[in-house]
This record gives structure tokens, sequence and C-alpha cells, in this order.
């Protein structure tokens, strides 16, 4: 099993048909912010191959301090799923970046369905060695349990690393609108309907 880097053309079509199937439309953000961040060298779209074959990708934003790396979108392809292979891409990617942090939508939707699947997974970071962290964030108006697997154990060390893979981004009046990471207790999610495309720095 390979990790490979996709060109910008390659990243298109698999976020044409795969990602945009397989993530919700307010957790998916624009395909140009993600080709901008590639850009910047911020960026690793990866592919990942067993015998040449194309069984699931990552997509990793890396901060500028090249600490870890926050896994932001990750899949086994449809069809192969179910089978084991999750688990060994996350050690493929821990093999390559050492630290990573995740986001789990968190479990307070009004549908107990969609609430059992966010508990699954979690569950399913947490068997692959992650852990819930002290600290929850909102994203764009998206609610999440904020997952860390790496040698770090001080939880306010990891949240600054992860704010950071923001910071780096955003600039403060976005961060302001946009990103609350930390999630206070008791604070209200920001309403924002998706990844607001205006919210992303304009190309110099």
């Amino acid at each position: 099993m390979e990790l490979r880097l996709l060109n910008k053309e390659e990243l298109t079509a698999l976020y044409q048909s795969e990602m945009t199937a397989d993530f919700p439309h307010a957790e998916l953000k624009p395909l140009k912010a993600m080709l901008r961040l590639m850009d910047l060298g911020r960026y690793d779209p990866l592919l990942v191959t067993e015998q040449g074959q194309a069984i699931g990708y990552a997509m990793v934003w890396l901060p500028e301090s090249r600490e870890g790396a926050l896994l932001e979108y990750f899949g086994v392809l449809r069809g192969l799923r179910n089978g084991g292979l999750g688990t060994k891409i996350l050690e493929l990617l821990m093999e390559r970046y050492g630290q990573l942090f995740g986001e789990a939508e968190k479990p307070d939707s009004n549908d107990p369905a969609e609430n059992d699947l966010r508990r699954r997974r979690i569950a399913f970071y947490e068997r692959n060695g992650f852990r819930v962290l002290d600290y929850e964030c909102a994203l764009f108006g998206v609610h999440f349990n904020c997952l860390y697997k790496g040698p770090e154990t001080d939880d306010r060390k990891v949240e600054a690393l992860h704010r950071g893979v923001y910071a780096g981004y955003f600039s403060p009046a976005h961060m302001e609108r946009y990103i609350q990471l930390p999630l206070k207790p008791g604070e209200a999610v920001k309403p924002a309907p998706e990844w607001v495309e205006e919210a992303y720095p304009n190309e110099a």
C-alpha cells in the first residue's frame, strides 16, 4: 500500500467523483480553496493505492510549522469499505506525518440515526489510537469533537498546534467569524451554512 501525491487535475477529478458523494456539502470546502493551499505548499492531496489500484484518499492540511498535520478528509473508495483498509491507511499517514489532528462531527443532531453514525465514526478513530481532546471546535457552523494521535500529551499544546493550521491561513477577521477553536463551554456555534468562499484569502 502506498501514498501518492495528486496533481491539481487529479485532485479535481477525485473531488468531483468521490468527495462530493462522500461528504455533506456543509462540510466540504471549495475545491478552489484546496488548489490554493496546494499553491502555498500547505496541502497534500493523497491517493492511496495497492498494487497500482486506487483504494482510498486522504486530504491533509499542513501547518506552517510542519508540526503534525490536519487530516481534513479521509475515505476508502466505495465498494472497498469495512475491510480494514481505513486502519492501514491511517498507519501510513502516521508514518508520514508523525502526528495527526482530526475533527469528527459531535453527536448532537436531532436525528438519532445520524448521532449513531457520528458515534461510530469517533469510535473508529479511537480504535486506531486517536484520543478525543478536552476541547471542541466549530468550523463554518459545524460542531466537532477534536481528535489527536501522536506523542503530545498536553491538550493545550495540541490545541495551539491545531489552531495554528487555520490561523496560519485565514485572516484574523475570518478566524473570528468562521473558526471557533476552541469552542468555549456554553459558547453558541456561529451559524454559517457552508465553507464560504469569501473566507479564503484573495490570491495576490
